[in-house]
């Protein structure tokens, strides 16, 4: 491939890219994004290319090696187009009868169609099934229709047009104007609109600026950035050289995780391509830019997440926050104006170029335009990554999309925006999901972490959790950050391990205050929030561990206990025979106990035991039954005649 020169040029090679490609052509679409590959789909790729060869259709057919689909907990996933045939949970042993029954006969095979769990239907096309028809997918649905290894893939479905469009057509005032009208606000957690940031970028004099990709997705759970990077990588770049050109800047950063090994390779090779092509280096399609991009891996900490963090990190330095006296896109990284944005809000830019900031501001809310990429996670039948449109409820989100609880179990909470972010209670899942209306509610958009929790789930452990998380990755640096979130996972700990006493609320309210107002950075500022949110909303549950050591929730190992009902025990022993602990006393026709000094509250004799005698039992509290008389532990068993 000789490099590209001209918009001409480009439209020309587009041309012929499209004329040699068939649409009819059957193409088999295999997700290779990380989910999928840790659950064989390499084997099933290497599966469908070996029986092709085998049935002399490697000529006829293509295999198409995509990003991730979304769906994760269903892969690995085919789709067959251009039919538009989805299966799900594919192994290699079932590739043959793919290639004999659909390939070659066009017949579906309805075993590995995805079945709706309410109607106990088939859903054939992919797009058809609930978790996908009521998405919005603007920047996520390219992912499964693309090899991220090939640029031509991404120059069929019109990859650099907008930069084409950008730099042939338009000033970088008017890219800034554009990015602007369109109210886009940044995606990876404060929401700050990424237009007002690239103004003050390109006002500024100086001439050397930067343009940086923060990829250090940390928040557990959470997997948007990384899916994107490794299925789309060139949208990344395209939008990241928008920015680029828009405040006059020749050379930008891509910080990723090290964790993110298949995102990593992909972005490098998009990087090398892009530059064989012409999209990156010297004057880019002919019109003089010249602009360059380089990437960096991340060592692991959270904190790196921070814009600041992360720019130390990248100058070589401890990744640690610094006082933002004046913003980074003024003097950021080497003191230099740098605009920062996550992977997601690099990926809008392209669509806002090429479509217009009307076109964009048609999706979301007053003050939350576009879509959001959420993963979709913890007590939910669907769990996966979902591209929803601004102002949809989180009812709809969980419920339509998510499919519900699992297990008949009843919606408790939900946790948005990863670590920081807050617990939504189940009066306000009418909640329309936007930057302002999910921080009124005392939580936070963040990158888009959503972990579902169901009614056996603890507020108090789960603001345990998120604030001991907190703790082991504050870089402390500042004192309300370092020694408040010491003092409140101390104080939590007490609390959820049956220590708590009066007073303990309110000093976790004052230590929230303190670090609220006083940390340096916004991991500090935002740490509370788990606290503060759970607390607002589930109060009784923290009076409950203190007031009276128990658990609503039957959660907190130290302040339940495990029962066996005499009135139930069939003497079957296999909690016995699964008790690590051996604390079950008990045999044949002998109704068990539990010694209560023995047992770890490992739960096992709760999960061993059959649903149909449903013996064992949670208690809260301390009380434990009397011990049976040896002479009334013999079970009477009804006679055969009976």
């Amino acid at each position: 491939m000789s490099r590209i020169n001209s918009p001409v040029e480009l439209e020309e090679y587009r041309k012929g890219l499209l004329s040699q490609r068939d649409p009819n052509k059957p193409c088999i679409t295999l997700c290779s994004g990380s989910a999928c590959h840790a659950t064989g789909s390499g084997d099933v790729a290497a599966s469908l290319e070996e029986e092709l060869q085998k049935q002399g259709l490697s000529d006829q057919v293509d295999i198409r090696r995509t990003g991730c689909h979304g769906f994760c907990e269903r892969g690995p996933i085919i789709v067959i187009h251009p039919e538009e045939i989805g299966y799900f949970q594919i192994k290699p042993e079932d590739v043959p009868e793919i290639i004999s029954e659909t390939i070659k006969e066009k017949k579906v095979i309805e075993r590995l169609l995805y079945t709706d769990p309410d109607t106990k239907e088939k859903i054939v096309h992919e797009s058809e099934i609930p978790f996908y028809k009521h998405q919005e997918r603007l920047v996520f649905g390219s992912n499964g229709s693309i090899d991220p290894k090939s640029i031509d893939d991404y120059l069929a479905i019109g990859g650099y047009s907008a930069l084409n469009k950008a730099l042939s057509g338009m000033t970088p005032e008017q890219v800034v104007e554009e990015v602007k009208k369109s109210n886009l606000r940044g995606r990876g957690g404060g929401g700050f609109p990424a237009g007002r940031k690239w103004e003050g970028s390109r006002n500024d004099p100086e001439p050397i600026k930067y343009v940086i990709v923060n990829a250090d997705e940390g928040d557990p759970g959470a997997y948007m950035d990384r899916s994107l990077l490794e299925g789309n990588p060139h949208a990344i770049l395209e939008g990241l050289t928008i920015g680029a050109y828009a405040i006059g800047s020749h050379e930008g950063y891509i910080y990723v995780r090290q964790e993110y090994p298949l995102a990593v390779e992909n972005v490098l090779l998009a990087i090398k391509t892009a530059e064989e092509y012409g999209f990156l280096g010297k004057n880019i399609l002919g019109s003089g830019f010249d602009f360059i991009v380089k990437v960096h891996q991340g060592a692991g900490a959270f904190v790196c997440g921070e814009s600041t963090a992360l720019m130390t990190a990248l100058e070589g330095r401890v990744g640690e926050p610094r006082p933002k006296y004046i913003r980074s896109n003024i003097k950021g990284l080497w003191e230099k104006p740098s605009v920062l944005n996550n992977v997601e809000t690099w990926a809008n830019v392209p669509l806002i170029i090429n479509k217009g900031a009307d076109w964009f501001r048609q999706y979301g809310t007053e003050g939350s335009k576009g879509t959001k990429i959420f993963s979709l996670v913890g007590k939910i039948v669907n769990t996966g990554l979902v591209e929803v449109p601004m102002g949809m409820t989180l009812r709809d989100i969980i419920f339509k999309i998510g499919g519900g609880i699992p297990g008949g179990k009843a919606f408790k909470a939900v946790q948005t925006g990863g670590p920081s972010g807050g617990c939504i209670p189940e009066e306000l899942l009418d909640l329309e999901v936007g930057f302002d209306e999910l921080s009124k509610a005392g939580s936070m958009m963040g990158s888009g972490g959503m972990i579902v929790m169901d009614e056996d789930t603890c507020m108090v452990d789960v603001a345990r959790y998120f604030i001991a998380f907190l703790t082991d990755e504050s870089c402390g640096k500042c004192v309300p950050c370092r020694e408040g979130l010491r003092q409140m996972l101390k104080t939590l700990t007490n609390i959820t391990e049956g220590r708590g006493k009066e007073g303990d609320i309110e000093l976790l309210k004052e230590l929230s205050e303190t670090a609220k107002e006083a940390a340096l950075c916004a991991l500090g500022k935002s740490a509370p929030n788990p606290f503060l949110s759970t607390l607002r909303y589930f109060r009784n549950e923290y009076e409950a561990h203190i007031k009276e050591k128990k658990c609503p929730a039957l959660s907190c190992k130290e302040l339940i206990a495990y029962h066996i009902d005499p009135d139930k025990c069939k003497a079957c022993m296999i909690c016995a025979r699964k008790c690590p602990a051996e604390a079950i006393d008990g045999g044949k026709n002998r109704i068990h106990i539990i010694d209560q000094e023995k047992c770890t509250k490992c739960g096992t004799c709760f999960e061993v035991c059959p649903t149909r005698f449903d013996a064992v039992t949670k208690i809260s509290g301390e009380p434990v039954p009397s011990p049976i008389p040896e002479e009334e532990r013999i079970i009477k068993r009804k006679s055969k005649e009976k």
